[in-house]
């Protein structure tokens, strides 16, 4: 059946959500100042550290998806409460700096996917199955740029294509093998893949923490529009979905694109 008119209008948001600025552009508004003055901050090896942290990250986030996310839950997303959490841990980053950024980020990171986790279920989504739950962490590579700065990579729908096979094929690996062997190539595949555009964001979610001014007031600024970005890419990505169930992908992507 046909898009209805409310479902225009749910898929003109869900666009909006997904192709606004991201997260330097909310950082450099709060802050009155471009962001690349913080990644002048930053100490020599901090590209070495971003990339750890942001590889540990989305390997917790990829454990807690897999084996503790509360699929029983039916209550609305917790968006506040989230918001609260997340920005007390980034506190701390803006008092210590990318020191703490190791520690910080994979607990920020496990709150944001929890958030991710409760706006899927108000989208209707059934987080027993495999699938559902590897779609929240997918979110976190949704809403950043890239390094070659090729905007035919950055769009929701390519992006969302250029992670289909890692997708598909972990979500395989996960029907055939269970939760065991989580190492396997398939999983260390998507996790490679989600971290190299994770860890932009995670990039100047560090250049904004560097600059001394912003101290720990500004670390839970920081950290709190860090999950609201991605929240937004929850809410987006899932309004999506759950238009793609009732209507085909084509149908959804064919008016997502003439919005």
């Amino acid at each position: 059946m046909p898009l209805s008119s409310p479902d225009i209008e749910d898929l003109r948001t869900a666009k909006r959500l997904l192709e606004i600025p991201g997260l330097a552009a909310r950082i450099s508004n709060y802050a009155g100042a471009p962001i690349e003055k913080g990644f002048a901050l930053l100490p020599k090896k901090w590209n070495a550290a971003v990339n750890a942290a942001t590889r540990k990250s989305i390997e917790t986030a990829l454990d807690v998806a897999l084996w503790s996310l509360d699929h029983k839950r039916a209550a609305p997303p917790s968006n506040r409460w989230h918001k609260l959490a997340a920005g007390t841990t980034g506190a701390a980053g803006g008092v210590f700096g990318l020191s703490a950024l190791a520690l910080e980020l994979p607990v920020s990171t496990t709150i944001m996917l929890r958030s991710i986790a409760d706006i899927a279920r108000s989208q209707g989504e059934n987080l027993q199955l495999p699938e559902a739950r590897l779609e929240c962490v997918q979110v976190l590579a949704l809403g950043a740029g890239t390094s070659s700065g090729d905007a035919s990579e950055t769009g929701y729908f390519a992006v969302r294509a250029a992670m289909a096979k890692a997708v598909s094929d972990a979500v395989q690996h996960l029907a055939s093998k269970g939760l065991s062997q989580q190492g396997a190539p398939a999983l260390v595949r998507l996790i490679a893949l989600i971290a190299s555009r994770f860890s932009i964001v995670v990039s100047e979610k560090a250049a904004a923490q560097a600059v001394p001014v912003l101290g720990a007031l500004g670390g839970a600024v920081i950290n709190t529009l860090f999950i609201d970005h991605f929240q937004d890419m929850g809410k987006g990505h899932f309004t999506v979905r759950r238009l793609e169930r009732a209507h085909g992908r084509d149908a959804v992507k064919r008016i997502y694109e003439t919005l």
